[in-house]
């Protein structure tokens, strides 16, 4: 790899910049089941864009569409401008990674990320050298002549991640590819790609399930449901303001209550739980009574879920800074006040499913 390759691109003006991935009306369907829905999508040059939704959700058959294993129904596919809807996977400027790897068993490290190189013809001591200094940038130099079988899951990962960036692809789609890891070390994966991703500059799609990969690499996401987009922007925004109930509640943990006739939605860690009268609401809050119906402790904090007076019912978490476990535990049962401010309820919509759909 080039040396301006594993530096951030330098910012375009904006005269200049263009997406990197643009979907219009993009639609696909198997047989009678609708898999993405008149997706339109704009993903700029360098982000680290996520496709974040549970399964059957369309956000892995819209990599597909974008690699171009899967063709569309309808619509558009463009790549840096250009309209590869048509165009086979080899002809576009992206490579993907996978959850399972997919090294070659019987090649080395070095062997396996020289392997694309190696087709498209780069001499051996350029692709040698461009292999070496990527996998520098993996933190695996020392490991070139190990089999995949010698390697851990993280390494043989990064293995994956390597092999897929010494292409110099325009963008770099991941299917689910921490899936397969223990917690920690998907956790510690999570911050690496962020890094590696910022340090190459190109272009990442990313696919998960897992609402915290989402909010912790993410500039951007699509929370999808249905085929569809349920709601696009940055992780503070999507977690601070949900535009839908399921968003909200797919996305952490979040109350979903009804006053006034609209659904109102309040996270947790926004309520304030006032269990003596020496505690007070800040100025301006909204205030309502309630028992404690049941207490979970969970080290760093401990979750309390609150029957309210007025039929619903409430989450709140409070950080255990002095409370030890058994003085948690005792507040099941007592009467409590709940308090929040009114600029940290927001009114949810419909999700996709109760909005038409053209077909």
């Amino acid at each position: 790899m080039s040396q301006a390759a594993t530096e951030v691109r330098p910012a375009k003006s904006s005269s200049e910049t263009r997406p990197a991935v643009r979907l219009v009306a993009l639609r696909k369907a198997y047989g009678r089941v609708l898999a993405v829905i008149g997706v339109d999508l704009e993903i700029a040059e360098g982000e680290f864009f996520t496709l974040l939704g549970p399964s059957g959700s369309g956000k892995t058959t819209l990599l597909r569409l974008i690699a171009g294993f899967e063709r569309p129904d309808s619509g558009t596919i463009e790549l840096g401008g250009a309209d590869v809807t048509r165009q086979p996977p080899y002809a576009r400027e992206v490579n993907t990674v996978f959850q399972d790897y997919a090294l070659f068993p019987h090649m080395s490290v070095i062997e396996n990320v020289e392997y694309g190189l190696k087709i498209r013809k780069v001499a051996k001591p350029d692709r040698r050298r461009r292999a070496e200094r990527v996998l520098e940038m993996v933190r695996l130099s020392g490991l070139e002549d190990r089999k995949p079988i010698q390697l851990s899951g993280g390494q043989r990962q990064r293995v994956a991640l390597a092999r897929a960036i010494v292409n110099e692809p325009e963008v770099l789609l991941l299917d689910e590819p921490l899936g397969a890891l223990d917690l920690k070390l998907r956790q510690e994966m999570q911050i690496e790609l962020k890094r590696i991703q910022r340090e190459v500059g190109i272009t990442f799609v990313y696919v998960t399930h897992d609402q915290e990969e989402a909010l912790t690499m993410s500039d951007r996401l699509a929370v999808l449901r249905g085929g569809q987009i349920e709601q696009l922007g940055t992780p503070i925004e999507v977690y601070e303001r949900p535009a839908t109930e399921f968003v909200a509640g797919f996305i952490g943990v979040s109350n979903l209550i009804e006053r006034d006739g609209q659904r109102v939605t309040i996270r947790p860690e926004k309520v304030y739980l006032l269990l003596d009268d020496a505690e007070t609401a800040p100025p301006g809050a909204h205030v309502e009574e309630g028992v404690v119906a049941d207490v979970v402790y969970l080290g760093v904090v401990t979750r309390y879920r609150i029957e309210l007076d007025a039929g619903d019912q409430l989450v709140a978490v409070r950080q255990n800074l002095e409370t030890a476990a058994a003085e948690a535990l005792e507040a099941r049962g007592r009467r409590a006040r709940v308090a929040w401010r009114p600029d940290q309820a927001f009114r949810v919509g419909p999700t996709n499913q109760d909005r038409p759909t053209t077909d």
